[in-house]
């Protein structure tokens, strides 16, 4: 079973993959004229757009259920990962694939608000409503729905959970079932109380974990300061080669480095657009620079302070895959969160292990709660005009089962899994949002040219002939329809007055 994985995730994550992440981020940039470096201040303030209450979640609310998705064990595991088979060059192509990846998180986050739909107090939307809404593919859209509901409901979730009981049995002595009850229990806490339930937690704790990380690895980095520039001429020379010890493994770098950028940030593999669609925002493009600036955080942030706290203490090996290691600084221990721990622990003694197994469970713990809410979202696509509420318990049943199984599973098969669904999900949602390249300027165009008009951007799908819009061209109708009895309001009110 698990080679036959490994062949098949294999496959999906060939040298084709890789290009093909590199070349839409850069494609995108050059033709948005690089809107994730333009715009970064606009990221900024729109983080605090509080939206309409009422309804939908708020701007930084969704960014932050984007954020809890992207910021997993990706972020310590799989950093480690590409240093250990890319070498220090790994980190540079991370940073690259991050800033070339806000350009293409832009894109999808933005399609996903011009297709959204409304449900009840909440909208919903993502890859799978834009494709059918935006190409007119229904079949396309219902394949895609299949995929995301099986990736994140059953094929990845074990490889958080995993990562999260192997960090407590390695510190605390916990058994990995009785961690696997124990997340199964808060997990259905917090996810049988919906989308508002979902956001309200990830909006208190995403900001706290990310916080608490950086802090560490600025102590282990002024401990280290006269190690600093050293560390940073590593990376930069190993990326392109430059390095002797390194010199033959730029490929491996490029491959790493994107590979897991991509599994970290998922920026053009679709994961953003469920939250993006969340949102309640006066125009599409205000979601897609959040999102934007979500990649940032993810990569240029917490995957950097990782691979700077494991880098600057030397904690780590370099084994070019089916060859012999090139460095071997702590050998015998596999490439994954220990190295992180190890290289805390060579500071601050005691305090390592504990420190990484509780980053690992918040890190992780949000990520399985985007997952859910992911899942939730292509299941209610799927079923549309149908009583979900036995799917919905159904599918709570089976995601909360696939956590406690991934406890006490193999992590060798589950990152295996993982790998399988979301390079699968890379290719699908790349292919859509390129086809969509058209709609997403347009609306792009239109958010600078209100911009520069001096007057806050309103969306109106119907003036730039975009089709499958249906809630924005109702909430245009709507707003048109209250204006009209305003004025005529206003025209009428002279007749019913009595002049003395």
């Amino acid at each position: 079973m698990e080679e036959l994985v490994n062949k098949a995730s294999g496959m999906v994550w060939s040298l084709g993959l890789v290009a093909f992440a590199l070349g839409a981020g850069l494609f995108f940039s050059i033709i948005t004229r690089f809107v994730q470096i333009r715009y970064f201040k606009e990221m900024i303030k729109l983080l605090f757009d509080k939206g309409e209450p009422e309804s939908g979640v708020s701007s930084f609310q969704a960014f932050c259920m984007a954020l809890a998705g992207r910021v997993g064990i990706g972020n310590i595991a799989g950093v480690a990962t590409a240093i250990a088979f890319g070498g220090p060059g790994a980190v540079f192509w991370m940073w690259i694939m991050a800033l070339l990846g806000g350009a293409s998180a832009f894109v999808e986050s933005t399609l996903a608000q011009v297709y959204k739909v409304k449900d009840g107090n909440q909208y919903r939307g993502g890859t799978p409503y834009f494709i059918e809404k935006g190409l007119n593919m229904k079949w396309f859209g219902v394949f895609v729905a299949i995929v995301v509901t099986l990736c994140y409901g059953i094929l990845v979730p074990g490889i958080q959970a995993n990562t999260i009981a192997v960090g407590f049995e390695n510190t605390m002595g916990l058994n990995k079932s009785i961690t696997g009850l124990i997340l199964v229990a808060l997990l259905a806490i917090i996810i049988f109380g919906g989308v508002k339930r979902i956001a309200s937690v990830a909006d208190k704790v995403v900001p706290f974990m990310a916080l608490g990380y950086v802090i560490v690895t600025f102590v282990l980095l002024i401990a280290n300061a006269s190690e600093i520039p050293a560390m940073f001429g590593l990376i930069i020379s190993s990326a392109f080669g430059a390095n002797e010890m390194f010199g033959g493994m730029i490929g491996a770098a490029i491959a790493w480095g994107v590979k897991r950028a991509v599994f970290s940030n998922v920026a053009g593999v679709g994961e953003g657009t469920y939250s993006s669609a969340a949102a309640a925002v006066s125009h599409p493009a205000k979601q897609g620079l959040v999102q934007a600036f979500s990649v940032y955080i993810d990569t240029l942030v917490v995957c950097t302070a990782t691979a700077l706290m494991i880098l600057i203490t030397g904690m780590y090996s370099v084994t070019p895959e089916g060859q012999q290691p090139i460095v071997d600084k702590i050998p015998g221990v596999e490439a994954g969160p220990m190295w992180t721990q190890a290289a805390v622990e060579s500071v601050i003694p005691g305090f390592g292990s504990l420190f990484v197994a509780i980053a690992i469970f918040f890190f992780a713990f949000t990520t399985l709660m985007a997952y859910y809410y992911i899942s939730e979202t292509t299941l209610f696509y799927l079923g549309r005009n149908r009583n979900l509420k036995g799917f919905k318990v159904g599918l709570m049943i089976l995601f909360l089962g696939m956590i406690y199984i991934g406890s006490v599973e193999n992590a060798s098969l589950l990152w295996a899994l993982g790998d399988f669904g979301f390079g699968s999900m890379a290719w699908l949602n790349l292919v859509a949002i390129l086809l969509l390249t058209k709609t997403a300027l347009k609306v792009f165009k239109d958010y600078e040219e209100q911009k520069k008009a001096g007057i806050e951007p309103v969306f109106d799908p119907i003036k730039l002939g975009i089709k499958g819009a249906d809630f924005w061209e109702e909430k245009v109708k709507e707003g048109n329809s209250k204006g009209k009895k305003k004025i005529e309001g206003k025209q009428a009110e002279p007749e019913n007055t009595i002049n003395f």
